[in-house]
């Protein structure tokens, strides 16, 4: 079953159960879904249906943290539609595994004392390997505090 099946479907569920805002988010989820499909011209992968989950997830958290305190309607709505959507991304590694990860890292290029000037290098070959299972920026936190 794709994920624009899945969505639909809940998205019905929603709608006979008179949840409004997890329908309107399922909406928008299977719009996002259906325009990569179209501007693919093809169905999507399942690794391209988790980008394109993962994306809305990344732009409702940046509409959240860009929303000033006051606006507390918008707040709560970004709150709702991230519980909603990260029901459909996969599960996301903690800083534990992310920094296994980057130790197997370091020892495939063989460096033991990062720099500053390592970064490029070893990012270019951990990112790969973490994308889609992993937070980008709390990745490049992790493998800064390792630097000297």
């Amino acid at each position: 079953m794709s994920k624009i099946d899945e969505v639909r479907a809940d998205m019905v569920k929603a709608m006979k159960a008179g949840e409004k805002d997890t329908k309107d988010t399922l909406s928008l989820l299977l719009a996002a879904l259906k325009n990569k499909a179209i501007d693919k011209r093809a169905d999507l992968t399942p690794e391209e249906e988790t980008q394109v989950v993962l994306k809305e997830i990344k732009q409702t958290k940046e509409t959240l943290e860009l929303t000033p305190e006051h606006r507390t309607d918008i707040i709560e709505e970004c709150k709702k539609r991230l519980s909603v959507l990260e029901n459909y991304a996969p599960k996301m590694m903690d800083a534990a595994e992310i920094e296994g990860i980057i130790s197997a890292t370091l020892e495939e290029l063989e460096i033991t004392a990062p720099t500053g000037k390592d970064k490029g290098k070893i990012m270019k070959v951990l990112m790969p390997k973490v994308k889609g299972k992993a937070d980008g920026k709390l990745v490049n936190e992790l493998l800064s505090k390792r630097m000297q």
